[in-house]
């Protein structure tokens, strides 16, 4: 953490009607309680198919820079520049469309506020954001080494954002990445370049899976000597337990979200994390609220719905086609994808423990956590919230 200034993060989980419909966000920033120029980054689940075609990403980010652009001083098409926007398509089964937004502000540094060093000693590691872009790729550099450490150098600059010294703080990396349209694929082709695939759905899972291997490498998960272009979509032994790459259509580079924990943060809010080992792996999610927050989902119910920000996750079907023995149907559905069943499945899974269905569960898990698994990772409002914005309050006004 900068000695000479204190990060503080808001989150706040808000319903949407549509993939434009911004009037929760609205109504939140009229009453004072958000402060739209403070927002840095934004993670929505929007309910388009969640493949090469969903446009209800496009469509909810164009919303999100319209909204922001005045707040910020700037143009709407400059918005993306600053603020950290990720939609991820596929709303399947019980899952709810939202938006998790985060704010961040900085406050002076604690020796100049009286009382506020002591307090956020007790406090301990809380919650911090950092984001980065890395630069746009052309077609054949995506899922291939290029964007692998594109991706790393972003999630280090990410992480000296948020103030993370330590890549055991960081919980989870959310990155947007670019896709391979048949429009892209005709322009390296024209330019005698070869792209790692000719067709657009795959290429969102090279463009995920590169992304995923660069967090590995920023988080030390995984050696950038072990990576070749030919690891990635390739050698599963090579995961992140901690990235969380969704592909779209409507952005040429990758954007970084790292959502971590450091020292000193006036947040009120604690972020852990976790790995399913399968589709169905309620057990490790109950495990990571029981141990990190002390909260068993069943026992304290009404304490969880009321702390519990969300559950942020990645979802894949089993590519050995069973999950725990027996054999499944998803990837031989010729009708729906793979990948929206299993959004259902970890959706259907996470809604049980967290007893609320607005949950962000992306699709498409490569490279992300073991085969059939990926990770998962809880945001919790803290009991002492009120000693957090008493911190604030008096940190704002001196």
């Amino acid at each position: 953490m900068n000695a000479a200034r204190v990060q503080q993060v808001q989150v706040w989980r808000i319903p949407c009607r549509g993939p434009g419909d911004l009037s929760g966000v609205k109504a939140l920033i009229d009453a004072g309680e958000i402060v739209a120029a403070d927002i840095v980054a934004v993670m929505g689940k929007t309910e388009g198919n969640g493949c090469v075609n969903d446009f209800t990403r496009e469509y909810a980010s164009t919303a999100w820079c319209h909204l922001l652009a005045p707040a910020l001083g700037c143009t709407p098409e400059a918005v993306h520049g600053r603020v950290a926007l990720v939609m991820s398509g596929g709303t399947e089964g019980v899952l709810a469309p939202h938006f998790t937004v985060f704010a961040r502000r900085w406050l002076p540094k604690l020796p100049e506020v009286p009382g506020v060093t002591e307090l956020t000693a007790g406090l301990g590691k809380r919650l911090v954001v950092g984001v980065a872009h890395t630069r746009d790729f052309l077609p054949e550099e995506m899922g291939r080494a290029a964007q692998v450490d594109a991706t790393a150098q972003a999630v280090a600059e990410a992480m000296r954002d948020a103030g993370i010294d330590s890549a055991d703080d960081v919980h989870f990396v959310q990155v947007k990445c670019p896709l391979l349209t048949s429009a892209k694929v005709s322009a390296a082709l024209a330019r005698g370049a070869a792209p790692v695939t000719h067709d657009s759905y795959e290429s969102m899972g090279y463009s995920r899976g590169a992304s995923a291997l660069g967090v590995a490498v920023a988080l030390g998960e995984v050696a950038r000597g072990d990576i070749t272009d030919a690891s990635v979509m390739s050698d599963w032994g090579l995961f992140s337990a901690r990235a969380s790459a969704s592909a779209g259509i409507e952005l040429e580079g990758n954007v970084v979200i790292v959502l971590g924990e450091a020292q000193g943060s006036a947040s009120a809010f604690r972020i852990a994390h976790a790995v399913m080992r399968d589709a169905i792996d309620a057990a490790s999610v109950r495990a990571l609220l029981r141990d990190a927050f002390g909260l068993d989902a069943e026992r304290d119910a009404q304490a969880l719905s009321a702390r519990l920000v969300n559950l942020l996750a990645k979802a894949e079907a089993s590519p050995d086609g069973r999950v725990r023995d027996a054999r499944h149907t998803m990837l031989n559905d010729s009708d729906i994808h793979s990948t929206r069943h299993a959004r259902a499945v970890v959706g259907g899974v996470l809604a049980s423990v967290a007893g609320h269905t607005a949950l962000y569960v992306s699709g498409g898990a490569e490279h992300q956590g073991p085969a059939g698994g990926g990770p998962v990772a809880a945001i919790l409002r803290m009991d002492d919230a009120a000693a957090s914005s008493s911190l604030a309050s008096s940190s704002l006004s001196s």
